[in-house]
């Protein structure tokens, strides 16, 4: 069996859901042929084509088959002893039978070729199986062949029918199996009657290429029509491979022709304000400061001074690892806006570090005849008055907030600088908005969470990188290690040791209120179970729930060493700097995602002490837990951990968010195919500063469908 996984992961057939970021516009001639002439097509079943997605032409020819099976590759039943792995075999179903009763109950499916016969065995879910199998179909079956006595089974095979047009004497070496669904199921749409349907509409149209035609001379790629019937119907794997990466080029470059077009606009627009350090930059670098700046930060800080006196738009990303002092480096960008006569605004995704930002600024700034506010959802009206008041008049520099700052009754006075933290948690869109808040303000955006190359050059690719790798000097690695519920009291004797020395500790829980279902130790039994233990140690609990009062007056009260030992969730993942914070436990540990884990042990080794991580998994651990784990241990590099993060759990759960900025494409995967990524974005930026507006002859064709594609997206890039 060939499988082309990557078709599937913008598709969910079953859910009757088919999302396609690429292909929505009518790009081919048809002869006249609508989707109501195919042959066959009752309305009850273009009702299921519709519930699934597919109303035109297009959306059916763009509807690829999830796997084929290789008729070269087919088992006969008979020689299943050979097999030591997956096979597929292809055979008539000779019996259905529900097999025992109450819990216990399986269903067997027995399949017959000339050879031999084998059963198909489904325990869990045999209600849903059991309508999918008549006695008579041909149908075939993908999995381990197992033997029990004279007879072998399969457990829960992947089936699929092949009503007849597809039997391996048929002249197509590969079969196409398209994904299916309960509205298929109902409506009787089969497998072949997709396929023929297709068939059909490949008969009978020609595609239109829009592609120039040096793009695809110069990466071996098929035209449109030869790369739709190759991905529907190839001769070989090869064939569909090299449509594959036809579509993915295609899906990948459309996206970057949008972010290069952004960004080109970005570049051509000359603004009149330059922005210069003074005296209050000079300052705090050179008095204010208690350190000397590492040499990324200086780097990153010369970027950043070079983009704001060009007269161009800054639009620049800063990232580093946990404790690379980022932050410092937006706050130098800041006090130069500030110095110019701008006011400046900085957006974080949490109250809780809008609110770190806040004292990060009221440690420097303190005393300087600067005005600067923090604003969030939550507060009272008459103070929110005040503050909008302020803004408004100019008379507040510095504006630190949530997403509150892209409200409508938030007006800026003269603003110079926008500087949003944590940018993967805000989309394209909300990044646009705020920079509407100021005449085309210069933009600085920041993730505390490393980004892998791959996933930079996608959702970041309008914005320049700045990227800082050493952490601060005096750093000592933090040192993780893992431990079992048998060393608990070991680890607890430590923390008594540790404490005695004058050592403070985080302790932190994933859940707040206890779940029977997920059967996690919550923050609350945490909390009660370690007073006990330690009677004479100072401890208090944090959580998400508690308003930023209490939640200030908690954190305040560990920065002060008034407490040894926090308990918390992983609101402490952006918290405040504790530098006598040299120990974190972190309790189920596996249920965290790998970069979080390095966000949360970021948290100590702020000092000159040496600091430990030590993560506690629960009893029952996945292999993808222990994997997590382990990368911890090896590492505290966080680019590394990031790309191994990204590799586990792919861009969208990496990301933490659907309103990441990031498309879920339907062919391409930004890790596997980064080579792929990167000559698309290459091409289209090389594309954009040679024909801004396509009009040369070969770029007018695509000029209709990217300017197509844009529009219908505006509201996803921030430009509807």
């Amino acid at each position: 069996m060939f499988e082309l996984t990557t078709l599937c992961s913008g598709l969910s057939a079953n859910s009757g859901v088919y999302s396609s970021f690429l292909c929505t516009t009518d790009i081919y001639h048809y002869n006249s042929l609508n989707l109501t002439d195919l042959h066959n097509l009752s309305l009850k079943r273009a009702a299921a084509l519709s519930k699934t997605g597919i109303n035109t032409i297009s959306d059916l020819l763009y509807f690829f088959p999830r796997r084929y099976i290789d008729k070269r590759g087919i088992w006969p039943i008979g020689n299943l002893h050979m097999a030591h792995e997956a096979v597929t075999v292809i055979g008539k179903i000779i019996s259905v039978n529900v097999i025992g009763s109450g819990t216990k109950k399986r269903l067997e499916v027995v399949i017959q070729d000339h050879t031999a016969s084998v059963k198909a065995v489904y325990f869990k879910g045999w209600k849903y199986h059991i309508s999918r199998f008549k006695t008579g179909e041909l149908i075939s079956l993908y999995g381990t062949p197992r033997q029990f006595g004279r007879y072998f089974s399969m457990a829960h095979p992947e089936a699929e029918p092949l009503t007849g047009s597809e039997n391996p004497a048929g002249n197509d070496t590969l079969i196409p199996i398209y994904p299916s669904n309960k509205h298929f199921a109902k409506a009787f749409i089969s497998n072949k009657l997709l396929a023929d349907w297709i068939r059909e509409l490949l008969n009978s149209f020609r595609a239109e290429e829009y592609l120039p035609g040096s793009l695809l001379q110069k990466y071996s790629l098929p035209d449109l029509g030869t790369a739709l019937q190759n991905i529907h119907f190839p001769s070989s794997s090869g064939k569909a491979n090299e449509a594959l990466n036809r579509f993915k080029f295609e899906e990948l470059f459309l996206f970057e022709l949008c972010m290069s077009r952004i960004k080109h606009e970005r570049h051509q627009r000359k603004r009149g304000a330059v922005i210069e350090p003074g005296a209050l930059t000079h300052l705090f670098f050179n008095k204010l400061l208690p350190f000397k700046l590492t040499e990324g930060q200086k780097q990153a800080l010369g970027e950043i001074r070079k983009d704001l006196r060009s007269q161009t738009q800054m639009n620049r990303l800063l990232q580093g690892d946990v404790g690379a002092g980022k932050t410092v480096v937006a706050l130098g960008a800041i006090l130069m806006a500030i110095d110019s006569g701008k006011q400046a605004a900085m957006m974080a995704p949490t109250e809780i570090l809008a609110e770190q930002h806040y004292h990060t600024l009221n440690k420097y700034l303190s005393g300087r005849n600067i005005e600067y506010r923090l604003l969030t959802g939550g507060q009272r009206t008459a103070l929110r008055r005040d503050i909008l008041t302020s803004v408004e008049s100019g008379s507040c520099s510095i504006v630190i907030g949530t997403h509150a700052i892209i409200q409508d009754q938030v007006q800026f006075h003269n603003l110079g600088l926008v500087v949003i933290d944590e940018q993967h948690r805000f989309g394209v869109k909300q990044r646009n908005e705020i920079l509407l808040k100021g005449d085309n303000p210069h933009l600085l955006v920041m993730s505390a969470t490393p980004i892998p190359r791959s996933l930079a050059m996608t959702i970041y690719s309008d914005l320049d990188i700045s990227v800082i790798r050493e952490l601060p000097a005096g750093r000592k690695e933090i040192k993780t290690a893992v431990r079992t519920d048998r060393d608990r009291e070991s680890v607890y004797r430590f923390i008594e040791h540790s404490v005695k020395n004058g050592e403070q500790v985080y302790v932190i829980f994933p859940l707040i209120e206890e779940s029977e279902v997920m059967d996690l130790k919550d923050a609350t039994m945490g909390f009660e179970k370690l007073k006990r233990r330690f009677p004479s140690v100072s401890i208090r609990l944090l959580h998400g729930r508690m308003t930023s009062d209490e939640k200030e007056e908690v954190m305040k009260a560990f920065v002060d060493g008034r407490v040894s030992v926090l308990v918390s969730t992983t609101v402490v993942e952006v918290g405040v700097d504790v530098p006598n914070a040299s120990i974190m436990v972190i309790e189920h540990a596996e249920r965290f995602g790998l970069s979080q884990l390095h966000q949360l042990r970021g948290r100590i080794g702020r000092g000159s002490r040496q600091s430990y991580c030590i993560l506690m998994p629960g009893e029952k651990i996945s292999h993808p837990g222990r994997i997590r784990l382990k990368k911890l241990v090896e590492t505290t590099d966080g680019f590394e951990i990031a790309e191994a993060d990204l590799r586990l759990r792919g861009p969208g759960d990496f990301l933490g968010t659907k309103q990441s900025g990031l498309p879920e494409f339907k062919y391409a995967d930004i890790i596997d195919d980064r080579l792929i990524l990167e000559q698309a974005k290459n091409e289209a930026w090389r594309l954009f500063t040679s024909d801004s507006d396509l009009s040369s002859p070969e770029n007018q064709k695509l000029a209709e469908r990217f300017h197509s594609y844009f529009r219908e997206r505006a509201e996803f890039f921030g430009t509807g």
